[in-house]
């Protein structure tokens, strides 16, 4: 039995490099920590996995974490998203209207609770680089845009501004992660 599936998402991973874990130190970690089936999704920190009835997710990604830290030194913080949330999030077509040509990307960031509240949106940065659409309480829709030789970041962005934590997917991730794991 597979259970109900959930997508970690690390902050500032690439998977094998320093400081990161290997594909099969993540995937292990969650397998170790209670997953009854774990499966990393690209090399950027995303993984997809699945809980037992009656396990909590979130839990059950704070034992992995520690797995990681004990074998890789992985210290950075992990957001846990059922994926059945993601579906409906990606039905919406939240950026719907939105154009995101050459460079620029539709984002979504991941954010931690509780926190400081955010300015009102929408919001476009003085440079012009990230426009933040819309959030709710676990996330920020944004449109990174390339303005001279660099684009916008809304994980830095919003970080400085909310003194905390959070790590941003390029949209079609998501997309591709329900497509996948509907």
């Amino acid at each position: 039995m597979i259970g109900a599936r959930h997508a970690a998402f690390l902050r500032n991973v690439n998977l094998g490099r320093p400081g990161s874990p290997t594909r099969a130190q993540l995937e292990a970690a969650f397998l170790e920590a209670g997953a009854t089936s774990a499966a990393s999704f690209q090399v950027n920190g995303t993984l997809v996995f699945a809980v037992a009835p009656g396990d909590r997710p979130r839990a059950l990604a704070s034992r992995a974490g520690e797995r990681m830290r004990a074998s890789c030194g992985l210290r950075e913080p992990m957001f846990v998203r059922a994926v059945a949330e993601l579906e409906a999030l990606v039905a919406s077509d939240p950026f719907a209207g939105q154009l995101a040509e050459g460079r620029d990307a539709c984002c979504i960031t991941f954010l931690g609770a509780p926190r400081r509240p955010l300015p009102a949106l929408p919001l476009v940065t003085p440079r012009g680089d990230l426009a933040l659409l819309r959030s709710d309480d676990t996330h920020v829709l944004s449109v990174s845009r390339w303005v001279g030789k660099s684009g916008g970041s809304p994980n830095a962005w919003l970080e400085r501004h909310l003194g905390e934590p959070a790590t941003t997917r390029n949209w079609r991730t998501i997309v591709r992660l329900v497509e996948r794991y509907r």
